[in-house]
């Protein structure tokens, strides 16, 4: 593929001086890139096969605060260091970086290089081998969007992020030439994903001024969930270029839609036939498919924390926005939660609309996953499609706020068993901290309200 890099290849580069820098980046639990720059000569001689990072990574909040609680390390245990080990499948040039190429390394424990069993490449990874077992994998694209600001990042740091200037002043929904004005970046940000190897096939304005949308090609889970940290990165890393910078909250503003991160998903047989069609059933879903779909929706407030990990996540799940409020299936209907895209042809799949551009794409569909092979292996049947307008009458609701997805996610005997008891007590610990330290804030809001009328 275009962009990615051999070894050998990497060596010639490296010989013509067309690079000399290789950034080896673990993915964080907030699924940020974090790692080190490496001289090219030095990775090639040794840091291809390994280097080390501060096991902290693994357990810090949006602040890099060293939050106390983990079982995994602590100050007392001396927060020591993991391995990271670089996946050469990963690396690839990052055009928009002079001389640089990147990979993506898995994390390992220092002592007994296994894999760390929270690190979210490896819960993916986990749930990708059960699906083998069972001759199947998941097919998976994030549907990404994100909002594009005439500001620089260090100009609204310094004004304490007031007085944001969307780069549009009104809603640029598919708007042609509202978005050809922004071509600068969005252009960049295409043409540089896919010289870096990461398929993008369009992007699009969005529901609310300045909003944008990327979409990338499906692949398997795992190339999937890499290809969204990758897009996420670069469009922060051309708009600050460019003197601009975007958002991926899921809520930036009352005033505006939320951001979402759409998941499609479908499984296909390990021989590449799609397991999730049958031409002679209802909208062309297999049994598997209905079974899978099953599970989701039985466990949709279980797995809601791996969609919306923040507080400001649940601000987006407001009617009438085109974010979902109730768990529901429902085909080609973008009021419900999950909705049936491409019935009856072979792409029939699952369209995952619960979850916000701020979630960790290697832990949102390690959950789906896990959901899912639930109700293939209790054989669990389909309820029946809601049909009509999802944010009226009565259905299942998505977590209305953090606290009832905390709960949900605790009260988990699925996730437990599919990610592993420590793997899910060290989210709930991240979930429970993020609620703590909202819950000791005072807000703007706060302050404006009550100032003179309390």
């Amino acid at each position: 593929m275009q962009g990615k890099l051999t070894l050998p290849e990497l060596e010639e580069a490296v010989a013509e001086g067309t690079i000399d820098t290789v950034i080896v980046a673990l993915v964080d639990m907030q699924a940020r890139l974090m790692g080190k720059r490496f001289q090219a000569e030095f990775f090639l001689q040794s840091a291809h096969r390994e280097t080390h990072g501060c096991n902290y990574l693994l357990a810090t909040d949006l602040e890099m605060e060293t939050v106390p609680g983990y079982a995994a390390t602590s100050w007392a245990a001396g927060y020591g260091d993991y391995v990271m080990r670089p996946d050469l499948a990963t690396l690839r040039r990052i055009p928009w970086l002079e001389g640089t190429a990147l990979v993506l390394a898995d994390v390992l424990d220092h002592h007994t290089h296994a894999e760390v069993p929270h690190s979210p490449r490896a819960m993916l990874r986990r749930q990708v081998a059960r699906l083998k077992e069972a001759g199947l994998q998941a097919m998976m694209a994030s549907e990404l969007e994100f909002f594009l600001f005439a500001n620089s990042y260090g100009d609204l740091h310094a004004a304490g992020y007031r007085g944001m200037a969307p780069v549009s002043p009104y809603n640029e929904d598919y708007h042609i030439f509202q978005t050809t004005k922004e071509e600068e970046v969005m252009r960049a940000i295409r043409t540089g994903l896919n010289a870096a190897g990461v398929a993008v096939e369009c992007s699009k304005g969005e529901a609310s001024a300045g909003q944008e949308e990327i979409n990338v090609s499906y692949s398997d889970a795992l190339s999937a969930a890499d290809a969204h940290v990758l897009v996420k990165n670069a469009c922060k890393e051309i708009a600050w270029s460019k003197g601009r910078s975007v958002t991926f909250m899921a809520k930036y503003s009352s005033q505006a839609a939320g951001s979402s991160s759409h998941v499609h998903q479908s499984l296909w047989t390990l021989d590449g036939r799609p397991a999730f069609h049958d031409p002679a059933e209802p909208h062309g879903m297999s049994k598997l498919m209905r079974q899978y779909l099953a599970g989701v929706l039985a466990h949709a407030g279980e797995i809601t924390w791996f969609l919306a990990p923040y507080v400001n996540s649940y601000k987006r799940f407001m009617a009438g926005t085109f974010a979902p409020t109730k768990a529901v299936w429902s085909t080609d209907n973008r009021t419900a939660g999950y909705r049936i895209v491409g019935e009856d042809t072979k792409s029939v799949r699952v369209e995952c609309r619960v979850g916000g551009s701020d979630l960790n794409p290697y832990l949102a569909y390690s959950a789906l996953i896990a959901a899912g092979l639930d109700g293939i292996a209790q054989g669990m049947e389909l309820e029946p499609e809601f049909r009509g307008d999802a944010y009226g009458g009565q259905a299942r609701e998505i977590p209305k706020t953090l606290r009832d997805a905390i709960a949900a996610l605790e009260g988990s005997a699925m996730l437990r068993a599919a990610l592993g008891e420590e793997v899910v007590a060290h989210y709930l610990h991240a979930a429970r901290w993020e609620q703590a330290e909202c819950d000791r804030r005072v807000t703007d809001w706060e302050v404006a309200r009550g100032f003179e009328r309390a």
